[in-house]
């Protein structure tokens, strides 16, 4: 498509009540389908503790691992956007659903390419955090660190060094412009027929039109993550909270109903 859709994408003003009302959503939305949420967050939760058995003894590499997973949990959460967007419409929130959120498209099996280069690109994103943590950990820390409490006491606790703040601020000026290319975009393109780079626009038009209450947004999402990956069986709960919530959060935020349907029958 050559037109321009993002220009076509209403942005709304947000105000800092809004990211706790779309937990409070989120929460809801769980509710009405624990069963898919915790499935979602029990493969999240495998997957951290696959993580953490297979690299213990390297956790100059796990630490970049379990932070990457910000950067890829939109493309976890797609059938989360799904089920919010069928409980919105009245409609039945199903594992099948779910399913057919990638494989489906206009009621025909199909992949939605644009879903899966887009996830493609978050992965290598989040590949990519990987790698540079794990180098700056291994090049900066004043002694190895193999283990979890190496990486407390060498680089967290390491007041003279200071390793554990820069390694923070990196990751968050890294991690900026990966949520804003994203905190809106897989929604919209879940909902709606629009080329990738128009979704990323108007995902950035989101975060620079309303800097506080996104701000305020991605400080939760962070915060209630690293409680879930701490706990590892906290993750259950809060990533498919977290995943509905950021459904409520793209609906807030953009107008888009003029735009093409991405699925038959969709209004």
């Amino acid at each position: 498509m050559k037109t321009m859709m993002a220009s076509q994408v209403e942005i709304r003003s947000l105000s800092l009540g809004d990211p706790w009302r779309w937990l409070q959503k989120g929460w809801q939305d769980f509710k009405q389908a624990p069963l898919i949420g915790m499935a979602h967050g029990l493969g999240v939760s495998a997957f951290g503790l696959f993580l953490l058995l297979i690299a213990y003894n390297q956790f100059w590499l796990l630490a970049g691992a379990f932070t990457a997973f910000l950067a890829v949990a939109p493309v976890v959460a797609v059938g989360l956007y799904a089920v919010s967007q069928a409980l919105e419409k009245n409609q039945p929130a199903t594992f099948r659903l779910v399913f057919r959120t990638w494989w489906s498209w206009r009621g025909r099996p199909h992949h939605d390419w644009r879903l899966v280069r887009f996830g493609l690109l978050l992965c290598l994103s989040g590949a990519g955090w990987v790698l540079t943590s794990a180098a700056f950990i291994t090049l900066f820390a004043p002694e190895p660190v193999n283990q979890p409490l190496d990486f407390l006491r060498h680089v967290v606790l390491a007041r003279d060094t200071y390793v554990f703040e820069a390694w923070w601020i990196l990751g968050i000026t890294l991690a900026a412009p990966v949520f804003a290319s994203t905190v809106i975009t897989l929604p919209l393109l879940l909902d709606r027929q629009i080329p990738i780079l128009d979704a990323v626009i108007v995902s950035w038009k989101v975060v620079i039109q309303n800097p506080f209450p996104m701000a305020l947004w991605a400080l939760l999402i962070m915060v209630s993550s690293m409680l879930g990956i701490l706990g590892l069986a906290g993750s259950v709960i809060v990533v498919p909270v977290l995943g509905h919530a950021s459904w409520h959060a793209y609906r807030d935020t953009v107008g888009a109903d003029h735009l093409p349907s991405r699925t038959k029958g969709q209004s």
